[in-house]
């Protein structure tokens, strides 16, 4: 790939002052060198996209589809460039790497589907006498100037996420991909700009974190969306003003084990919840429960798995497993599986941090007391305990503050009612983890784990406002 990539600016490639060196987090080498936006070409942005407004909505939804399938073909064409690329700068197995882009390419194909879909409503108003001879017609228009902010574990699918949605609806976008990952997305830029999309309608700026917040405060910007912490998320929802906010953040989610369930498809597809990107994923299977009786075959069968698990270069077709994003989210973890172990936690495997990489881990007879049980872990941390009656255990898992997915094994029918009525979540998976998601499903969670849904269609009903046009019917 370019050793230098510059910046996306309302449809113009630009150099700043400040440069951004992007590191490979799994040999600590250098990827790429691009760019950080300053105050000056944030205000550029916005202004060109305020230019851009009344364009963009102006534009058939057949020009957005067109659009929108152009970059879904070009994506098509250059995944391997793109797989790549996520692997370097974010540590990610080429696996899961050239996965992520498959999960982009249908997002965006989701997108120009719903381009065409946009809704329209017709409503006859004479209910009362006062509607007498009235009829209404409900037109879906765009909000406005949407900011988008997208985190460093999925580089290019999240920041997809917004970027789609937004083309679809008709809003300009203003995106700050995160400045540890920063690359696929301006990759992505260089499609974008083939397009006949107006210039100002789409940046993407890496910024610092105290530019990019200038985005959260400016009262230009009619949407912010969200993806990351739920400090940091909630603070901006505070600062935000009177913008309307998406907030897709944390979870520490559960998964229940029933005994009505075989056993194998249960352990292979909670490996992969567990343990894909080191465990770097808001929807990580951390917390697993298991009916009693099956605990202790579960437990044994299960790290048998995880010590298999092929750990080392991302780079390999071949590896499961590799480094965190950087060295002090492995410490992080490493105090946190110390602290449980401290506390009266029994360690099954892992535990043995060495620089960036912090094998997989499992842990038993914890605790609410604990971080690994009560926080969002965001590593290859994984709590095993028993349980003896499904209903005690779906109280268990919304004992947290979070509230994103959760997964159920079950094959009885009365569970499966019972966990989606009761289970405190954005998203009940029935016979696989809570890490399941496909890109045009409903995502997103309740308590701290956010506000508001994801899911293209989800998405752009946030980025439009309904109108309403009232006239007297003709007869």
């Amino acid at each position: 790939m370019n050793s230098s990539m510059k910046i996306y600016l309302a449809g113009s490639f630009i150099e700043t002052e400040k440069e951004l060196n992007v590191m490979n987090p799994f040999t600590g080498s250098l990827v790429a060198k691009t760019y950080l936006a300053g105050k000056k070409e944030q205000e550029e942005a916005i202004l060109s996209a305020e230019l851009s407004l009344l364009e963009m909505k102006k534009i058939s939804s057949y020009k957005r589809y067109d659009a929108l399938m152009h970059i879904r073909n070009r994506l098509l064409e250059r995944r391997e460039e793109f797989g790549q690329t996520i692997m370097l700068e974010s540590g990610k197995p080429i696996r899961y790497a050239l996965s992520e882009v498959d999960r982009s390419i249908q997002t965006f194909t989701i997108a120009a589907e719903e381009a065409k879909r946009l809704p329209v409503e017709y409503l006859s108003l004479d209910w009362t006498a006062a509607g007498d001879g009235k009829e209404g017609i409900v037109r879906y228009f765009p909000v406005g100037i949407v900011a988008g902010i997208a985190p460093f574990n999925f580089p290019l699918n999240l920041a997809v996420h917004k970027l789609a949605p937004a083309i679809a609806a008709g809003c300009p976008i203003i995106l700050k991909p995160s400045s540890t990952t920063p690359l696929s997305t301006l990759l992505l830029a260089e499609i974008i700009a083939e397009t006949d999309l107006p210039k100002g309608s789409v940046s993407i700026l890496p910024m610092d974190r105290i530019t990019g917040n200038l985005l959260v405060t400016d009262s230009r910007i009619s949407l912010l969306s969200f993806t990351g912490s739920p400090d940091v998320g909630w603070k901006m929802k505070t600062d935000s003003g009177k913008k309307k906010v998406v907030l897709e953040l944390g979870g520490n989610a559960g998964v229940i084990i029933t005994n009505s369930v075989d056993l194998l498809p249960a352990l292979n597809k909670c490996l992969v919840g567990a343990f894909s990107y080191s465990g770097q994923v808001c929807i990580h299977t951390q917390r697993i429960y298991v009916q009693r009786e099956l605990f202790e075959d579960f437990s044994k069968r299960f790290a048998a798995m995880v010590k298999q698990l092929k750990t080392g270069d991302p780079a390999l077709p071949e590896t499961e497993f590799s480094s965190m994003i950087d060295e002090p989210n492995a410490i992080r973890i490493e105090s946190w599986v110390n602290e449980a172990i401290g506390g009266g936690a029994k360690l099954i495997c892992g535990g043995m941090r060495s620089g960036s990489l912090y094998p997989p881990t499992l842990l038993t007879n914890t605790n609410e007391s604990m971080k690994v049980f009560s926080e969002e872990v965001f590593g290859p941390v994984v709590t095993l305990e028993p349980y003896d009656e499904f209903e005690e255990v779906v109280d268990v898992v919304n004992n947290t503050k979070f509230g994103l997915q959760a997964g159920v094994f079950t094959n009885e029918i009365h569970e499966m009612d019972y966990a989606f009525a009761h289970l405190e979540v954005g998203g009940v998976i029935i016979n696989d983890v809570p890490t399941f998601r496909v890109d045009h499903m409903p995502y997103g969670g309740v308590k701290d784990s956010g506000l508001g849904r994801e899911g293209v269609k989800y998405a752009m009903m946030d980025m439009m406002e309904p109108r309403i046009l009232v006239k007297s019917k003709i007869w």
